[in-house]
């Protein structure tokens, strides 16, 4: 008898287990994230691998951000074409993130890559974000990451145009806005000139030439070279700054909260 009540029990109990995993939900899709800009996002110049070091694992983050690139070039040099192939593949992700920082190279005097900034640069991110929106993606714009020239303790901001064109393109576009140039610039003046070139990619010089501390050199299109200037910036400066673009994530998308990981965990 005692045998017969503990075959009809196991059978209920396998019977409930198959129901359970029959009717559970599939696992959740990963989210996506792909870094587009210049060498301030990019990798060995920019804030762009940390940035993606703080994804959790279980997501994806690539960084596609070049150096020397301005909102024209990158997509003149095809680049472009290659987020819009990595966007049609969405469907397997619960949301593909973009995030769009340009401004450095669209500045006059840098020729094949600067824009106008009335004419060309609004132009410009405003077709990168409605492209963005129709291959099933979130276009998220960033506004360029400060300089660090400083003059009589005050921090210029010669890029404050071109955030101000970002902003008002994120606006119009209704897409968020993550402002790294008001919360860089704010932070870097908080922290004074000596503390600022310490986020350098290499320490300035004892006897710092006027090539150097410039507020920066015209970049060639690629790599920055690795030497001291107060635009890009080095592992500590990286950390950084990566660190600011996450907040300002967690609050423009609060649904991207859960992808990143906490402050200091592997």
């Amino acid at each position: 008898m005692k045998s017969t009540i503990s075959f009809f029990i196991a059978a209920a109990l396998s019977i409930s287990a198959h129901a359970a995993e029959t009717t559970s939900p599939p696992p959740a899709k990963p989210v996506r994230v792909i870094l587009v800009g210049d060498s301030t996002m990019a990798s060995n110049s920019g804030y762009g691998d940390a940035f993606c070091a703080r994804v959790q694992r279980s997501n994806t983050c690539i960084n596609l951000a070049r150096g020397g690139r301005s909102s024209g070039s990158f997509r003149a040099e095809g680049r472009w074409d290659e987020v819009e192939g990595l966007l049609k593949g969405s469907a397997a992700y619960r949301a593909t993130y973009v995030l769009i920082q340009f401004g450095h190279n669209d500045q006059p005097g840098k020729p094949g890559r600067s824009t106008d900034l009335k004419t060309e640069f609004p132009v410009n991110m405003t077709r990168y974000a409605q492209e963005v929106k129709a291959l099933g993606g979130v276009p998220v714009l960033v506004t360029p990451l400060t300089r660090r020239s400083f003059k009589d303790k005050v921090l210029e901001n010669n890029l404050q145009p071109w955030a101000d064109v970002i902003r008002a393109t994120a606006a119009a576009q209704r897409v968020p806005l993550l402002d790294l140039n008001a919360d860089s610039y704010a932070a870097v003046q908080a922290m004074g000139e000596d503390e600022a070139d310490t986020l350098a990619m290499a320490p300035r010089p004892e006897k710092s030439t006027e090539a150097a501390t410039a507020a920066g050199k015209v970049e060639v299109a690629g790599a920055a070279k690795s030497a001291f200037d107060r635009t890009h910036v080095g592992a500590k400066g990286a950390a950084y700054f990566s660190n600011m673009v996450v907040e300002e994530m967690k609050r423009a998308v609060p649904e991207s909260a859960g992808m990143f990981k906490r402050e200091g965990e592997q």
